[in-house]
């Protein structure tokens, strides 16, 4: 194996253009490491917000926390995992290159059947979909969900893992287009975001949703709360248009003794046994073709910024993967 490999670095904070290919040195995994050769990286909005310092991060900085490929190299202590094994992950650093290190407990085995792409796009969205409807607010066939952002990544697993529950489904989207998305998806009915809340209780006979799974915030949040059902519960997961400024917490009781959490995936992977259930049963799923992975464009590695700008101009739907 050579001593150096392609990675993408910025060196200042800024556009998309600061994100530039360049030849580092390929890291050793330490003590319960591994090292994997990267396969495919996924691409997730954080990395527009760290690249362009609304995160703090040292420079020179290489993003990524997203990627699946095969195990080159293991550390100490490392059983779990062996060499030439394939594996994916949404835990590791600087995943937009050639080689990453992951702590071997968070390198998930990929099955046979399933693609490195799949394999790449799934972690951090497929496994944030299955903690909100399987935990958060854990759904079962006789509940009403709304979700939000409804063709996204998130919201497009989130309808699949819905459906097959057996749940019904309101999908809240922007355009035309990705309503036919979230149909296509599975979602019982489809609706725009302007006062959604009247016609969200107009479709469960007035009496609102079970839940209300709110990834936009500052402009959906008083909506969400206006729809959901007494003693419903309304999972706030996301701030796209915003975060949701400080409010009196008398509006839940005043809203129908509402429940609020705001939830965040590392909170509901607190141990490998957690994360192997969840990504087992997102998986199976995919290898079985119950669950569709959604990748929206792929780009050789050194057309990082491409992938950052295309991103940031929302017109895209499904992942957007690297190729070292």
């Amino acid at each position: 194996m050579n001593d150096t490999m392609k990675a993408i670095a910025a060196r200042e904070s800024g556009g998309p253009d600061v994100l530039q290919p360049d030849d580092v040195e390929i890291p050793r995994p330490g003590p319960g490491q591994v090292l994997v050769r990267t396969a495919a990286t996924g691409v997730n909005f954080i990395e527009t917000y760290q690249r362009e310092g609304v995160y703090s991060v040292d420079h020179p900085f290489t993003p990524g926390s997203e990627g699946a490929g095969v195990v080159s190299a293991v550390g100490e202590d490392v059983t779990s995992v062996s060499v030439g094994q394939r594996v994916a992950t949404s835990e590791a650093i600087r995943t937009y290159a050639q080689y990453f290190v992951v702590d071997a407990e968070k390198a998930m085995p990929v099955p046979d059947g399933m693609s490195d792409h799949d394999a790449a796009a799934l972690p951090l969205q497929g496994l944030t979909a299955h903690y909100l409807v399987r935990s958060t607010f854990e759904l079962k066939p006789e509940h009403t969900a709304v979700i939000t952002a409804a063709s996204g990544g998130v919201g497009g697993l989130a309808i699949q893992l819905m459906k097959r529950i057996g749940a019904t489904v309101i999908a809240l989207t922007s355009t035309e287009e990705k309503a036919t998305t979230a149909r296509e998806l599975g979602a019982d009915h489809v609706l725009g975001y302007e006062g959604f809340a009247d016609r969200v209780r107009d479709l469960t006979d007035g009496r609102g949703p079970d839940v209300v799974y709110d990834s936009v915030g500052k402009s959906t949040f008083d909506e969400s709360l206006k729809a959901a059902r007494v003693r419903g519960t309304v999972v706030l997961f996301g701030g796209s248009s915003g975060q949701v400024p400080p409010f009196d917490i008398q509006r839940l009781n005043g809203s129908g003794a509402l429940f609020l959490t705001r939830p965040s995936l590392a909170f509901y992977l607190r141990d490998a046994q957690e994360r192997t259930w969840r990504w087992k049963e997102l998986t199976d799923a995919v290898v079985a073709g119950d669950l569709k992975v959604r990748v929206g464009g792929t780009y050789p590695l050194a057309e990082a910024s491409r992938a950052h700008k295309d991103l940031e101009s929302r017109a895209t739907q499904g992942k957007l993967l690297l190729l070292p």
